[in-house]
């Protein structure tokens, strides 16, 4: 079974926030996918359902993030379940500007509370992850990190993350099908920087004026004939 966990904060005054864009990405997956209502399960909510013959579990966490992993216990200890293979957390990165992406095969909890709890639950960092930019373009002098995650998006930051939703949907079909490393080869996130201007051509030489006949010879005048 593919297990995707979106990580968040319960209560409706966290749901606008930075830190609960994973949850939206499982929203999103969960209606495109048409899976059945969100249902009760051990410290979380979870929505099953099939995807290309494989089976698929959508997670959302109940605890706070420094309980996140709490849900993942059980998942752990299951034979032929393997967290390298069969996990993928979907996480707020402020690293990562607004508008962009990554997946990830494995790597640090790189200070995210919900990520050091996983990562504890687990036993490893080696679990593929989807880190979701929320960060600013240009950082505020003094700004709370905590304060700022815990923000909520901007409307105009908020429609930018959600434009994002269908290259997201993409890119964790390709995981569930292909495994992490085709999803990072595939969708790396980002938009291709725009091609520089081409120099233009310089404007074609006019063409050499055909040259000029030689004078003609004058008259002859017979008046000068000896």
């Amino acid at each position: 079974m593919k297990l995707v966990v979106g990580l968040g904060n319960p209560g409706p005054e966290y749901e606008r926030t930075r830190h609960n864009v994973g949850w939206w990405v499982v929203d999103h997956l969960a209606d495109v996918w048409r899976f059945p209502p969100w249902r009760d399960a051990p410290h979380a909510r979870a929505a099953d359902g099939d995807l290309d013959g494989r089976r698929v579990r959508l997670l959302k966490p109940q605890t706070f993030m420094n309980l996140r992993g709490d849900a993942l216990e059980a998942y752990a200890h299951r034979p032929f379940w393997s967290a390298a293979n069969d996990l993928l957390v979907v996480v707020d990165d402020v690293a990562l500007p607004i508008g962009t992406f990554r997946f990830r095969a494995k790597g640090s909890a790189g200070g995210h509370n919900g990520l050091r709890s996983v990562e504890a639950a687990l036993g490893t960092h080696e679990y593929p992850r989807l880190r979701i930019g929320v960060g600013r373009a240009e950082p505020v002098p003094g700004e709370v990190l905590r304060d700022f995650v815990l923000g909520e998006f901007e409307r105009d930051e908020a429609a930018l993350v959600r434009e994002r939703f269908p290259a997201l949907l993409a890119g964790v079909h390709t995981w569930i099908s292909d495994g992490i490393i085709a999803a990072m080869n595939r969708h790396p996130g980002r938009s291709a920087p725009p091609e520089p201007p081409r120099e233009s051509s310089p404007p074609p030489a006019p063409p050499l004026a055909p040259p000029l006949a030689p004078p003609a010879p004058p008259p002859d005048d017979p008046s000068s004939r000896v």
